[in-house]
């Protein structure tokens, strides 16, 4: 396919998730089921065109002053992929497959609009209701963060240390061009790529199927070595999901002790046990029922609650889900977040610790959260994590931020990673 039949392709997409709205993932697979002849560099260009456009949705609409599905389009190629607009006109001429050129009335809008008169909200690409929270979280760097956030994402990897080291795992990778990652210690990291690029297909890889390594985005391997194990430790992974953290915990933990696995929502622990055998993991128990926990409250170590959350820190790779959040979506989280550590907490020990986590930024499910539990459970006590952060990372690496130096958020702006917030509170 040339351009014009990949554009016209991202702009049917694009239409489909706004009228039907639904999920950005399912309407490239339905595309691409429909589109058969399409091959595998035109569906990554097409994708491509389409996350770009929904990450920075809001501004490539103010600057076409049009936010149709073609506009948003013509956009990405324009502001993201570099093109000029006589480039641009040039390279779809004569083209049977591509899209209706742009209109007048897009055209001057386009070459006589300024982004920095826009909104703030607009030049950052977000909501404007959750702007306030933005504000709190980040004073007067929000707007960068935000920015951030609307970036493309990297490719992050973790080497499974159960079985090999990072320096093998480059090795049997260097045609992915991976590259050491900046902070997490067996953290590697494929770069973003930029237009139609496409990013390798790693877990295709042999070295993957032998479990060498698992997907997994910096923040959070960063996360789950900040809970700590050690060998020989009891900890409850509470909210376990696929089992991410999970499985880095145990290889921190060099297969001794005991990890336990926990979610409620038995759909999002399914792929776990694959996971568990494909990495040689054998000290993690998975339970798909709170009863499997039942006579081990007040036993763990750490206990981990990966808070179900708005995924606001995650927007850089599911941006459609930016557009689809809702105030009521915000207060249902911070509801089930309440529940979740009222429950973990009962499984601390004494001396223990308990760690919560969420892919957010914002800090009503955060910051807020931790403060409002420790109030109300004055046997917990939120304990500083600076000092584990340079004995894990390094003192050379750049720091987190924290409201309140005891509390951390990672952010792309700050970090280079998708955004995690992580508290360690200390069952006194």
């Amino acid at each position: 396919m040339r351009l014009g039949g990949r554009l016209s392709g991202a702009i049917e997409v694009l239409n489909d998730i706004e009228t039907r709205r639904r999920p950005v993932a399912d309407a490239l697979k339905d595309w691409g089921l429909a589109h058969r002849f399409a091959g595998s560099g035109d569906r990554a260009a097409i994708g491509n065109i389409v996350y770009d456009a929904l990450r920075m949705k809001l501004s490539h609409a103010y600057l076409m002053d049009d936010d149709s599905a073609s506009a948003l389009g013509w956009s990405v190629l324009l502001r993201q992929w570099g093109m000029s607009l006589d480039q641009l006109t040039s390279e779809l001429d004569g083209d049977n497959f591509a899209p209706a050129p742009l209109t007048a009335d897009q055209t001057a809008a386009f070459t006589s609009r300024d982004i920095s008169q826009a909104p703030l909200h607009v030049q950052g690409d977000i909501p404007d209701w959750i702007q306030p929270s933005f504000e709190e979280a980040f004073g007067s760097d929000w707007l960068m963060e935000a920015r951030a956030l609307a970036t493309r994402p990297t490719l992050d990897l973790r080497v499974n240390t159960l079985k090999a080291h990072r320096e093998k795992v480059l090795k049997a990778l260097d045609r992915s061009g991976a590259q050491a990652s900046p902070i997490a210690r067996f953290g590697m990291r494929v770069p973003a790529g930029e237009g139609p690029s496409r990013l390798p297909n790693v877990t295709a890889e042999l070295s993957f199927q032998k479990g060498w390594f698992e997907v997994q985005d910096e923040g959070s391997q960063i996360v789950a070595d900040l809970v700590d194990p050690r060998e020989g430790e009891q900890v409850l992974d509470f909210c376990a999901g696929g089992g991410g953290k999970t499985l880095a915990m145990a290889a921190a933990m060099n297969n001794k002790g005991q990890v336990h696995a926990y979610d409620a929502d038995r759909k999002r622990l399914a792929p776990i046990i694959e996971r568990l055998k494909r990495a040689g993991t054998h000290n993690v128990q998975v339970h798909d029922s709170a009863k499997g926990l039942a006579n081990l409250k007040e036993r763990f170590d750490r206990v981990l609650v990966d808070a179900p959350c708005t995924g606001t820190g995650t927007w850089r790779r599911r941006p459609d889900t930016k557009w689809r959040l809702t105030d009521r979506n915000v207060a249902e989280r911070t509801e089930q977040q309440q529940l979740a550590l009222k429950d973990a907490a009962e499984y601390v020990r004494p001396g223990g610790s308990l760690y919560y986590v969420t892919c957010s930024v914002l800090p009503e499910e955060n910051d807020r959260q931790v403060q409002a539990f420790c109030a109300e459970n004055t046997g917990f006590e939120i304990v500083p994590v600076v000092s584990d952060w340079k004995r894990l990372f390094g003192a050379d690496k750049p720091m987190p931020r924290s409201l309140d130096g005891k509390t951390v958020t990672l952010s792309p702006a700050s970090m280079d990673t998708d955004g995690f917030f992580f508290c360690r509170m200390m069952r006194t």
